[in-house]
């Protein structure tokens, strides 16, 4: 399947949305992590990724695309916790008790573990599945 292509003004308010973030972050942990870098990368049913040692998010375009308004306020905050709590902290557990104040005292954001389009994926795939096929029935009609 092939990335579909961003228009530019979503590309815009997801960055807007990282720098905000992390400007939050920087402020009230007086500190200047820097900027990660973010790509458009992930696939999957995934909306993101954070990658520790790149110290890069990555974003699933598709996703995106379908829930823009969900994805810029709760994906992009998650994704950008992950990293500054490995930056704050070293590693620790991906949604323990770090992550969980970061998102919430320092992003000011509800600590989910899984946002809510990820819900909504999962109901549209169960709902999607094949029906099973009923058994073959062994009785005969009558002749």
């Amino acid at each position: 399947m092939k990335t579909p292509r961003l228009p530019i003004a979503i590309q815009q308010a997801v960055m807007r949305r990282l720098r905000e973030n992390l400007a939050q972050a920087n402020l009230k942990l007086d500190r200047h992590y820097p900027e990660p870098k973010l790509v458009y990368t992930q696939r999957g049913t995934s909306a993101g990724t954070a990658w520790l040692e790149s110290y890069e998010i990555r974003l699933n375009p598709v996703l995106l695309l379908e829930n823009i308004d969900t994805f810029i306020a709760e994906v992009v905050p998650h994704e950008l916790a992950h990293l500054l709590v490995w930056k704050h902290f070293g590693r620790k557990a991906p949604h323990g008790k770090e992550w969980k104040w970061m998102m919430e005292s320092v992003l000011g954001v509800p600590a989910r573990r899984t946002p809510s389009i990820c819900a909504a994926i999962r109901t549209a795939q169960y709902l999607s599945l094949p029906l099973p096929m009923p058994a073959t029935s062994t009785h005969r009609p009558p002749s």
